[in-house]
């Protein structure tokens, strides 16, 4: 994570969760983290429906030339990585992890920004994934940013990050009747590469 704001809310996350996978949707104050509330977007999350806006900022809203809240997350993005971000919206909903990742936003073929995804997974009333906490903020705050509406947004690299928390893992491990083939888990594996 480059994006001073995105290390911020992961931050703030990290804290809130404490030995859980995922903080709950309560345990988040807006007003701890008002200074970058504008880039900040909270997602619902249904494995049928996919994700929608429940709230988004109002820099972000601007990015875009309109209200969000209520819209599709995938409508932000371009008809390549649509399908990439429903993917990594499952995940994040499934795997209780978070992701970050680059993107591009263009006004037109000269006015683009570079920005950074972070999206966070948080529990509500005790069920995981069906809330999720977000940041998508511009690297450089573009010039034209309220002037003209970003186009659909392209993704870049990204990585994972927030595994679940180890007392998540050891009961996993300590239960008789877990079956590792049973749940979807994404491993890392350490190429022997920096």
């Amino acid at each position: 994570m480059k994006h001073p704001f995105n290390q911020q809310l992961f931050s703030y996350w990290t804290e809130r969760r404490g030995e859980r996978d995922a903080p709950e949707r309560s345990d988040i104050d807006p007003g701890a983290i008002r200074a970058i509330l504008g880039d900040s977007f909270v997602l619902a999350y249904e494995a049928e429906a996919g994700c929608s806006f429940r709230v988004a900022g109002t820099r972000l809203c601007a990015l875009f030339g309109r209200e969000l809240r209520g819209e599709p997350f995938a409508t932000m993005w371009d008809a390549e990585s649509a399908p990439q971000i429903r993917s990594l919206v499952d995940i994040v909903a499934d795997e209780g992890i978070g992701v970050a990742a680059g993107a591009t936003a263009k006004a037109d073929e000269d006015l683009h920004c570079h920005l950074e995804l972070l999206l966070l997974p948080l529990a509500h009333r005790g069920t995981m994934g069906v809330r999720m906490l977000g940041m998508l903020a511009p690297l450089k705050r573009p010039y034209w940013l309220g002037s003209w509406p970003a186009r659909p947004l392209r993704l870049g690299v990204l990585q994972f990050v927030g595994q679940p928390s180890v007392a998540s893992l050891a009961t996993e491990t300590a239960s008789p009747q877990s079956d590792p083939r049973s749940r979807r888990a994404l491993t890392v594996i350490d190429g022997g590469r920096s």
